[in-house]
């Protein structure tokens, strides 16, 4: 019988592709085993475990799980399923995100309940569940420090009317990253990573994303590297809980009357 320890597991959401793929590589590359969280982007979440299996070696196991986090019971079910073709899970990444556009003009009940569900209850259950497992676990095993990670905004610091009901669903989850690191301790540190203007899309041309990264005190804002190195700090550092790590070139001083999309 080995006396190695166990490999590392962490179930990182909304992985199959843009930041979250990042997480999810550089981890598996960091010795983890890796849960590839996906909503409909199927074909991502296969080459995104593709990718990680190359990059953990051999005999890591790296899976892919679906599930709608605006689906509450898909919600509840995803850490088990996870758990069972693992064994355990050490930490969970909460990425996964709703961006839909709309302002105090076109603000609805059905708009901010869609993104809370996704970016404020379903990460709040599955750290919940995290918690139910470490201390279930704890029975019979020596538990590792297991750990919560919240990827946030910095627009919650600089704050603008556009997107509300994604801003109003982040701040949520900032103010329950306090409640969650006093509810889960000793057993789950929780920690919030928060970016500044990471990746373009298709609302940015090449040109104006580039114009608009050197926006920033320091002069360029956050690279999905710099995210990336966060949240592996925040993982691997035993000390650090209730709290956020602002991750965007100071941009959150700056005041930006519009979301960057939109400037």
């Amino acid at each position: 019988m080995s006396d190695s320890p166990r490999p590392r597991t962490v179930l990182v959401t909304g992985s199959a592709k843009r930041l979250g793929r990042e997480v999810a590589l550089a981890l598996a590359s960091a010795g983890w085993q890796v849960a590839v969280h996906y909503r409909a982007s199927s074909a991502d979440a296969h080459q995104t475990v593709d990718d990680c299996r190359k990059l953990a070696g051999a005999g890591a196991l790296v899976e892919s799980f679906q599930a709608d986090l605006g689906d509450e019971a898909q919600t509840r079910d995803l850490l088990p399923r996870v758990i069972e073709r693992f064994g355990a899970v050490d930490a969970l990444v909460n990425n996964a995100s709703q961006f839909d556009h709309d302002s105090i003009k076109s603000f609805s009940y059905e708009c901010l309940m869609a993104h809370a569900r996704t970016n404020t209850g379903a990460p709040i259950l599955l750290a919940q569940a995290l918690h139910e497992h470490v201390c279930a676990r704890a029975q019979g095993e020596p538990v590792r420090d297991a750990v919560v990670v919240n990827l946030l905004d910095q627009k919650l610091w600089n704050q603008n009317p556009d997107f509300l009901s994604y801003t109003l669903s982040k701040a949520a989850l900032e103010a329950a990253n306090t409640m969650l690191a006093i509810a889960l301790a000793p057993q789950v540190r929780v920690v919030g990573v928060a970016p500044g203007l990471t990746l373009t899309s298709h609302l940015l041309s090449e040109e104006k994303f580039d114009s608009l990264h050197r926006l920033s005190p320091l002069g360029r804002s956050s690279t999905p590297q710099d995210v990336v190195s966060t949240v592996k700090f925040a993982l691997d550092n035993s000390s650090i809980t209730g709290t956020t790590l602002l991750v965007d070139g100071g941009q959150h001083l700056m005041k930006f009357d519009r979301d960057f999309s939109l400037m």
